[in-house]
């Protein structure tokens, strides 16, 4: 019997091998696909830039007939699937007829989100800029239209209004619009010209493009500077993707001294541009001797990241120089070695036994093996709902039925089938299990493991705040999921209390992968996706992101649950997304932290939230560590938390005023708000395949 179980297990083992292989052609076909309709419409683009050519009505002003773009609850975008594009595309420049350079750059620079920008970026941003004309009278944008556009105002005036509501007046050489090319958004206010105006435009394809396409190759040539640092050859490439992130760009002039000899420094420098002089005084009384000259690609510098502090030589800069520059405290952030906390207890032998027996269980079941007890959660295109196996009483489980027409609609199949890829290889005990997926003509299933102890966001919103000691212990859950997930190259990108879940312990555990993405070590992203409060700087201004951006939510995510309200790190919003932005690119220092947060709290969310992702806690050489081992969780038991055996700050099965409603069973659903049962329309049958793996 042995025999024939192991012979089971190996034939279920192949087969999966092929699903999965099969899964992998098709995303491929599908990821073809989508990079074909991006060529067809950038070659439209290029088509239309060439041509530069003005749709002109009998007054001779531009007819706008709206803007392209995609109305989208779900705060992404899909560029980053065109990552590997960019290299091959052109961005062409408009001809600038009767442009005022100054005044378009002087707006760009003195707007709250385009002042954050590169002065080379802005410079590309005017290339690539397109203009408007439009008579008095004409609607530039329409209240609740999407929005893909963002304007300077160069000529004549117009009026923003809300509603009936007449908000301001944009005079020349302001910028309006710009939130419409972080993301599929839709308008808030109506823009009307009170004269005849001329405009300068770019869409958010264009926009994001330059960004991306700077981003990649700035990135790509300090990573190629920094390969050819002797020092630097046993460094891995994502160690290395990390210091090259920390380089700062610094400017030299004809004959200024970079390094003086017997100075002290503790800089490293490699040349980019230009060349420089090095000379040696072997005393006081001699003359400088000549040694060499440097230029792009060279370095020199190197001791002082070994702790020597003094000079031996002097370099000085022949013509304009500009240097690639990293001191040595950021050095030795970066440089030991990343934290590999892969934790032994979720890859023993024992774990594993237990995985396939459960991947064997599950891998028969069928559908109609289920039964539905009550509705958990409603979504936007899903809902969650408890379930049971008709032959199995003693346990329940999740189970998340999407619209298969609605996902194909919204263009969401690859975040989909990333997120079951992610999920069934997510086995830790802190992020929320899937055990098997379904689907039929108009639906996909997720059979998830049940959290019977409801959200950390009730709880939150019940109690109020939290203290120190609770948050601690959520935060601490928390800190495990994301060492698990990113040690394996995952970035969460959704940190925030409504996805965090309490299982029938008390223990938190994170939910919806919606946004997750395997990246890789050292690898970064580019889509714009998150919760506005959440979103870390890099996101916001496209420049591409890791896995450091979690650790930028996981700061907010203290904040929130220890003021419980996160009106007092964005001040006055008024619900506008532009104003957190701002709020976020201004930096954690600029924010005045309520009494209530203690010192070593308020020290922890700061090291959490550097604008520069290298400097933040978890990101640096020793991983995750360096968050366990802050003063903030001095004392805490994290052998426990691992292991199951701290006692949590809120018990769902025991009854008492500090404890949530007893858990009594499986079926108990006390700890989550009621929810009707679906009576909309069934969806339309949606068969194309892309969802074979399910």
């Amino acid at each position: 019997m042995g025999t024939l179980r192991d012979l089971q297990f190996a034939l279920q083992t192949k087969i999966e091998e092929l699903r999965q292989r099969d899964a992998l052609i098709d995303e491929l076909e599908l990821e073809l696909d989508s990079k074909d309709d991006l060529i067809r419409q950038l070659q439209g683009e290029l088509d239309r830039l060439r041509t530069a050519s003005v749709s002109l009505n009998p007054s001779g002003t531009t007819e706008v007939t709206g803007e392209l773009g995609t109305q989208s609850k779900a705060w992404i975008n899909h560029t980053d699937t065109f990552d590997v594009l960019l290299h091959f595309i052109l961005l062409v420049p408009e001809q600038r007829y009767q442009m005022s350079p100054k005044l378009i750059q002087k707006a760009l620079l003195e707007n709250d989100f385009m002042k954050h920008l590169e002065a080379s970026q802005i410079l590309t941003i005017m290339d690539c800029m397109y203009p408007t004309t439009l008579a008095q009278g004409c609607c530039v944008i329409q209240e609740g239209d999407d929005g893909s556009t963002v304007y300077v105002l160069e000529e004549g005036s117009v009026e923003v209004t809300k509603g009936e509501q007449k908000l301001c007046t944009i005079e020349p050489g302001k910028v309006f619009g710009e939130l419409a090319i972080l993301y599929n958004c839709t308008r808030t206010a109506t823009v009307t010209a009170l004269t005849d105006i001329k405009l300068w435009a770019i869409d958010r394809q264009g926009f994001q493009t330059i960004m991306m396409r700077t981003g990649l190759l700035k990135h790509s040539n300090y990573m190629e500077f920094l390969r050819s640092v002797p020092s630097f050859k046993t460094l891995t490439e994502d160690v290395l993707s990390k210091v090259a992130d920390v380089l700062e760009e610094t400017h030299y002039s004809d004959g200024d001294y970079i390094i003086r000899q017997g100075a002290t420094g503790d800089t490293f420098f490699i040349i980019s541009e230009g060349q420089v002089r090095v000379t040696q005084q072997k005393s006081a009384s001699e003359e400088p001797v000549f040694l060499s000259t440097l230029s792009r690609g060279d370095w020199f510098g190197e001791q002082a990241l070994k702790g020597e502090d003094v000079r031996t030589a002097n370099v000085t800069a022949v013509g304009d120089v500009t240097c690639l520059v990293v001191d040595r405290e950021s050095f030795k952030q970066l440089i030991g070695g990343l934290d590999n906390m892969s934790n032994k207890m979720y890859e023993s032998e024992e774990v594993k036994a237990r995985l396939e027996a459960e991947a064997a269980f599950f891998s028969n079941m069928s559908l109609s093996d289920v039964r539905v007890i009550c509705t958990l959660g409603v979504g936007g295109f899903s809902h969650v709902e408890l379930v049971q196996l008709k032959n199995d009483h003693s346990r329940s489980f999740a189970m998340k039925v999407l619209k298969k027409r609605h996902i194909l609609d919204t263009s969401q199949q690859g975040h989909i089938l990333s997120e079951r890829r992610i999920m069934m290889e997510a086995h830790s005990p802190f992020t929320v299990r899937l055990y098997r997926t379904f689907r039929d003509s108009k639906y996909l299933y997720m059979l998830l493991e049940a959290c019977l102890g409801g959200e950390l966001w009730t709880l939150l919103r019940d109690r109020g705040s939290f203290d120190d000691g609770t948050t601690r212990f959520y935060a601490g859950c928390v800190v495990e999921a994301l060492a698990f997930l990113h040690c394996r190259g995952i970035i969460y990108r959704d940190l925030k209390p409504e996805n965090i879940i309490l299982d029938h312990r008390g223990y938190a555990k994170l939910v919806d992968f919606g946004f997750a993405k395997k990246i890789g070590l050292g690898k970064k992203t580019w889509t714009f996706c998150g919760t506005p409060e959440y979103v870390a700087p890099e996101i916001i201004l496209n420049k591409g992101h890791d896995v450091s951006a979690d650790y930028w939510s996981l700061g907010i995510l203290i904040f929130e649950l220890e003021v419980h309200t996160l009106t007092l790190l964005i001040i006055n919003i008024q619900h506008h997304l532009s104003s957190t932005y701002n709020i976020i690119l201004r930096g954690i220092d600029m924010v005045e932290f309520p009494k209530k947060i203690t010192k070593s709290a308020a020290n922890l969310i700061k090291r959490l939230c550097r604008d520069n992702p290298s400097e933040r806690l978890g990101n640096q050489k020793n991983g995750v560590k360096d968050i366990q081992k802050h003063k903030w969780f001095e004392g805490f038991n994290w052998d426990g938390i691992r292991e199951g055996t701290l006692t949590p700050p809120f018990i769902p099965n025991k009854m008492s005023l500090v404890c949530l409603p007893q858990v009594e069973g499986p079926l108990d659903t006390s700890n989550f708000d009621c929810f009707p049962e679906d009576t909309d329309e069934p969806p339309p049958d949606e068969e194309s395949g892309w969802d074979f793996e399910f």
